[in-house]
């Protein structure tokens, strides 16, 4: 067997702390919907606190670089339910 190389080391690193964190906020998610709260809410506090802290560890212009991407994931239909992971 073939050991990974750095950067498919790092990659699959990357992977799983992606869905560590999707993880993480599906709980979440699933914690604000048990107390009542409605998923709009819920998704545009989540949107709030992530370009928050991006802004802050990274700039504005990396948080409009991420908003131009989730733009066009959004009309490429990648967060329909049949396509979300999560």
């Amino acid at each position: 067997m073939v050991e990974p190389g750095i950067s498919e080391l790092e990659a699959l690193i990357e992977e799983e702390k992606r869905l560590t964190s999707a993880e993480s906020h599906g709980e979440a998610r699933a914690e604000g919907l048990s107390a009542g709260i409605e998923p709009e809410i819920i998704a545009e506090a989540a949107l709030n606190t992530a370009l928050s802290e991006l802004v802050r560890a990274s700039g504005e212009h990396a948080a409009i670089a991420l908003i131009e991407r989730m733009r066009e994931k959004a009309r490429a239909g990648e967060f329909t339910a049949e396509r979300t992971r999560h």
